[in-house]
């Protein structure tokens, strides 16, 4: 697969994380102090499981641009620049989307 597949497939899983912490995310109107105590945490753990796959997506596309870079810098060392160039965007694009999943899957367990 292409470095472009793998940063696809991150950035695909960091928006899966996000959706998934907003949908298990059950918010409950308290009505009293009754209903205030046995509030439900299913957000908590949707903004777990959603934060876990951000970091696993991220972690799998840079890694993989990384690998593909260092492999093509190894097989062409005067064109470095040019490979380390042309990584940067995309590499920056990635964690770019990652932060704010993590930032949309923190709110979720924020915003009460």
């Amino acid at each position: 697969m292409s470095r472009a597949g793998f940063v696809r497939r991150a950035m695909v899983a960091g928006l899966f994380a996000v959706a998934l912490a907003t949908i298990v995310h059950t918010p409950v109107m308290a009505q009293g102090s009754s209903a205030e105590a046995a509030k439900p945490v299913w957000h908590y753990l949707g903004a777990a499981l959603g934060l876990g796959l951000i970091v696993i997506g991220a972690g799998a596309g840079i890694g993989k641009l990384a690998a593909a870079a260092a492999e093509g810098i190894a097989r062409q060392p005067s064109a470095a620049d040019k490979i380390t160039g042309a990584v940067n965007l995309p590499l920056f694009l990635l964690e770019g989307v990652a932060i704010l999943a993590e930032v949309f899957a923190l709110l979720v367990v924020l915003m009460k």
